[in-house]
């Protein structure tokens, strides 16, 4: 299956539906990616790596799609800090650079939190706690501040990550919310909308 299938299929999906595959990805990729590296340390740990790049990036997609509505350049820019950590987790020339790819995931969940206070689609507790835990992962810029810090930022990092996608994922969001925001960022599309060359013209064309 193409990525262009992939992504028509997601733009298709219910609101509602979009939530809860987000949180079942990710609760689904940590999960598994942990078992494998647990159960067959060193056996499966390249599947495993895999499999979390995979979930990560189709989780990145759908929180993008869910909350283009609200800043759709915010979203764009939350989603292209978190793809190009998964690609510098993928290439991982060294163990700086896993700490770089770190530290931009830990951007995109700041950018995600700002998204969900902005919103109102799950508690504004859970943007606050997914962006402290963007800060958390941000430690990673420096490891010596990361090393001093640990394991007390990682546990921030995944405990603000998993609150937000156990709600999305047993909650859901309110689709109401949504087209709500979505109304209204269509109405300032068009109320910012360039004039034609046309309607220049016409303007031009008045004594």
């Amino acid at each position: 299956m193409s990525a262009a299938v992939i992504m028509k299929r997601i733009r298709e999906m219910s609101t509602r539906f979009r939530a809860r595959l987000a949180g079942g990805l990710y609760l689904f990729t940590l999960l598994s990616a942990q078992f494998l590296e647990s159960i067959f340390p060193g056996t499966f740990n390249r599947a495993a790596g895999i499999l979390e790049l995979v979930g990560m990036s189709a989780v990145t997609v759908v929180l993008y799609y869910i909350f283009r509505s609200v800043h759709r350049s915010i979203s764009l820019l939350a989603a292209v800090f978190n793809f190009t950590g998964i690609t510098l987790e993928a290439i991982r020339f060294n163990a700086h650079v896993t700490d770089i790819a770190m530290v931009f995931h830990g951007l995109f969940c700041i950018l995600i939190g700002c998204l969900i206070f902005k919103s109102g689609f799950l508690p504004r507790s859970l943007g606050a706690l997914i962006a402290f835990g963007g800060l958390a992962w941000c430690t990673y810029l420096t490891p010596s501040l990361a090393n001093s810090l640990s394991p007390y930022n990682l546990a921030c990092g995944l405990l603000g990550e998993a609150s937000v996608f156990l709600w999305l994922l047993g909650m859901g969001i309110n689709p109401e919310l949504v087209q709500q925001h979505a109304g209204q960022a269509e109405n300032l599309t068009r109320t910012t909308k360039l004039p034609s060359m046309a309607d220049v013209a016409n303007t031009q064309a008045l004594p």
